[in-house]
């Protein structure tokens, strides 16, 4: 069935109620990807929506995984806003969705729509998100009960002929990310992503590469770790672990080029030019993608990134922070985008060596 409330025109893979399949999808889509270099974008709430995901893809990163969607809200219809989550940019390829969710049901019945829906590359099941509203719904508190985690990979696996992973983090509260993705792997997961620290650490502390490490070499399926990762350097000696690739969550905000680097090998930080015009950039695709008037799902959300691509220009935070329109960021960035205006002068070094996150 078309997506509900009118939509069907804003979905890529929908034309004149009909479905066209995406390129290069169904099983073996991790395998593919991961012959080459790089690595993949993680996904984050309220921030890898379309326009990231798109910039992402641009500079070389393996694939992309959408925000995470609500498995009983994509079977209750869903509105426009969380349609959005999975709604794909035109012509996007390489894009993973993630679903969360507790029951196998309803996960089945949201894979079979979101693959209607928006026509992914693969699907994933959030098994790690630690924010206490998801946990209750799945995320991970799937860590504490890992048999239900398998059912619902089975699930999922029944409902699609898609690559179906799971992302996971090294457990509850202590470590038993060994056996829970032998477990996932046995109830058919293509590949399995961890995250190196536990539900309870939320994001503090440093992520643990050897737990990782243990995993990618317990399990025949390939392994992505994530955690920490803000340079490509850092990058290269996590992939020495023996996953199959890393994945970049907060290093990738205002920071695109980090896959541009691990994809081609060029480690090259771009000038404040080409990173004013990449914010612009993603201010106009964001307007684009969300045509939306009242500024709700447009320009706001984006505030929070577009300081991240000139840290070494403080005194943009502040303008950057109240924009409401791609025309305004333009306007700030004037005097980098050598449309005129006074010249701004970087108050400090800029790079990969710089957090972005």
């Amino acid at each position: 069935m078309p997506p509900p409330g009118g939509l069907q025109t804003r979905f890529t893979r929908w034309e004149g109620g009909v479905r066209y399949p995406a390129l290069m999808n169904g099983p073996g889509f991790y395998q593919s990807r991961l012959q080459r270099p790089g690595a993949v974008l993680a996904p984050m709430a309220g921030y890898s929506d379309a326009p990231m995901r798109q910039l992402a893809a641009e500079q070389g990163a393996l694939w992309t995984v959408s925000e995470m969607i609500s498995a009983r809200g994509l079977m209750g219809g869903g509105d426009t806003e969380k349609l959005n989550l999975g709604r794909p940019y035109p012509g996007e390829q390489g894009r993973v969705v993630q679903l969360f969710g507790a029951e196998s049901d309803v996960l089945a019945g949201a894979v079979a729509r979101a693959e209607a829906w928006f026509a992914p590359a693969a699907l994933d099941l959030n098994m790690g998100c630690p924010v206490p509203k998801i946990r209750g719904k799945g995320g991970a508190c799937l860590l504490q009960t890992p048999e239900t985690a398998y059912d619902l990979v089975r699930a999922m696996r029944s409902a699609t002929t898609l690559d179906v992973s799971a992302k996971i983090r090294l457990g509850w509260d202590h470590d038993r990310s060994v056996e829970v993705a032998q477990g996932l792997e046995a109830a058919g997961a293509a590949l399995i992503t961890v995250h190196g620290r536990t539900s309870a650490q939320r994001y503090t502390g440093e992520a643990d590469w050897d737990a990782i490490a243990r995993v990618a070499a317990a399990v025949k399926v390939p392994v992505v770790g994530s955690g920490d990762i803000t340079t490509p350097a850092t990058a290269r000696e996590r992939q020495r672990t023996g996953v199959a690739a890393v994945m970049i969550g907060r290093g990738a905000v205002g920071n695109p080029w980090i896959f541009r680097a691990l994809a081609s090998g060029q480690d090259a930080w771009p000038d404040a030019q080409e990173r004013a015009r990449t914010a612009l950039r993603h201010a106009e695709l964001q307007e684009q993608f969300y045509d939306d008037d009242t500024g709700r799902l447009t320009l706001r959300p984006l505030r929070k990134v577009l300081p991240q691509y000139l840290p070494d220009f403080p005194e943009l935070r502040g303008p950057l922070t109240q924009v409401l329109t791609a025309g305004d960021v333009r306007q700030v960035l004037a005097p980098l985008l050598g449309d005129g205006g006074a010249d701004l002068t970087p108050a400090r070094p800029a790079g990969y060596a710089v957090s972005h996150s």
